[in-house]
């Protein structure tokens, strides 16, 4: 058994804050219960967590880990481990891999590869459209039978809304969601940057905001019509959290995630054509960045997520109309938020809902919970860490990120995930014993429940 002391519990989805220990035995936690109320408790393993956070392992909705097809990218195990570092126990990929994550066959081989590497869990999202094209539905049966949470064409958005509404009817007899990258290419044409005088300036085309707000705006209607769930990535504009906070007030069943990017950055980290700050949805301007934090902290966006998206050299370190779009994300994400909790923007409570039970009720995770006979996967937290994020830390096989260099404050020295210890003091424990094989449960939905 293994008790974790003397920090501090937050954990939203029971309402419990303050100071507990825990306790866990296997892959589960055994009991949670006031400080020194285990004294007497026979242990094989204390961990002390005096001026820590101890929170539900956090989750991540929205990363890209580029296997199969993209490996000089990331690879899962890569990406599981930069996952681990950020204090990660679980995170969901986005199906544009090489091939499209749009059968059985690649669905498995991710799962495979995530076992294997035996760090973070990643739970596959499975693609909307054969091929990322928006012409034929994907085989979603198939796909969550083989253990897809959600599903997306994330990079690419749906066009076709006769599609989409066929999508959606689909889904909502799957009890399962559909991800949206919100963007009408007919608008954007190519842009590199915000429409903005700023993007005028440095010569760069813009994508207008509302390219990304009328495609919210059709995607809240259907899911209106259909009543099934949608989710709205990486949401960028004031209008967008507007438009979905009148949705949520009409009781429709829609979602949103925002990135940690989007909240910390505007369009004036472009001033030096730094491609590392080029993305996509892009950098906005500071009234859109302020929506974003309320929105965040009034409940209209549901979960932080790192829309994490490594990019070698040669797709970044060229013309900036012409490199990639994306940066990484999975050990700058929590660091980032917690700048908004030191400067009294959101709660701490609230930090931690946002990647944690409020991403695991986006996709109906069974997890994202520390309470009596819940899964143990927990993430301890230094919240006054400081550290630099340099190269050497660097967890990823990419390193596309406006934060190399940086000093940041916070961060996970702890992680365990089903009752096993990952991370400790910050170091990747590389003897790690592998998560249990698709085979025992994680092949399909209902195998993972059942192993959670």
């Amino acid at each position: 058994m293994i008790l974790i002391r003397n920090g501090t519990l937050i954990d939203p989805a029971s309402g419990t804050e303050g100071e507990f220990d825990l306790l866990i035995e296997g892959n589960r936690i055994k009991d949670v219960a006031k400080r020194g109320s285990f004294s007497s408790v026979a242990v094989t393993q204390t961990i002390e967590a005096t001026e820590r956070w101890v929170t539900p392992g956090l989750i991540d909705l929205h990363v890209h880990l580029r296997e199969p097809g993209f490996e000089w990218k990331e690879t899962v195990k890569s990406g599981a481990d930069a996952a681990i570092n950020g204090g990660f126990t679980s995170v969901c990929c986005m199906p544009n891999t090489n091939p499209v994550n749009d059968s059985e066959e690649v669905t498995r081989y991710i799962i495979e590869r995530a076992q294997a590497a035996g760090s973070a869990r990643v739970h596959p999202i499975g693609a909307v459209s054969l091929r990322l094209e928006g012409k034929e539905m994907a085989p979603y049966s198939e796909l969550r039978s083989a253990g897809c949470v959600a599903f997306s064409d994330d990079g690419e958005p749906v066009y076709n809304a006769g599609l989409m509404r066929r999508a959606l009817d689909w889904c909502r007899m799957l009890g399962i969601t559909i991800s949206c990258h919100e963007e009408d290419k007919s608008l954007t044409c190519g842009g590199c940057m915000n429409e903005s005088s700023l993007g005028e300036r440095l010569g760069l085309k813009g994508m207008p905001k509302v390219a990304e707000e009328v495609m919210i705006a059709r995607d809240i209607e259907l899911c209106r019509s259909t009543g099934a769930r949608v989710h709205i990535c990486h949401v960028s504009t004031a209008r967008g959290v507007e438009l979905l906070r009148r949705a949520k007030n009409d009781g429709i069943a829609i979602t949103a995630e925002v990135t940690p990017h989007h909240l910390f950055l505007t369009e004036d980290a472009l001033v030096d054509y730094d491609t590392n700050c080029k993305m996509s949805p892009p950098l906005r301007d500071e009234e859109d960045r302020l929506a974003l934090i309320a929105g965040l902290r009034d409940g209209t966006i549901d979960a932080v997520a790192s829309d994490h998206a490594p990019h070698d050299r040669d797709t970044k370190e060229i013309e900036f109309g012409k490199a990639a779009f994306g940066i990484l994300g999975l050990q700058t994400s929590l660091p980032l938020l917690l700048d908004f909790v030191r400067r009294g923007l959101i709660s701490r409570r609230r930090a931690i809902e946002v990647f944690t039970s409020g991403p695991a009720k986006v996709f109906g995770l069974p997890l994202g919970v520390v309470q009596k006979g819940a899964l143990a996967d927990v993430s301890i937290i230094n919240p006054e860490q400081r550290w630099n994020f340099t190269r050497e830390e660097v967890r990823s096989v990419s390193f596309n990120s406006p934060f190399i260099g940086r000093e940041l404050q916070g961060c996970a020295d702890t992680v365990i995930v089903g009752g096993r210890i990952v991370l400790q003091d910050r170091k990747l424990i590389a003897s790690l014993e592998a998560h249990p094989s698709p085979r025992r449960g994680f092949a399909s939905i209902e195998g993972l429940q059942s192993v959670m």
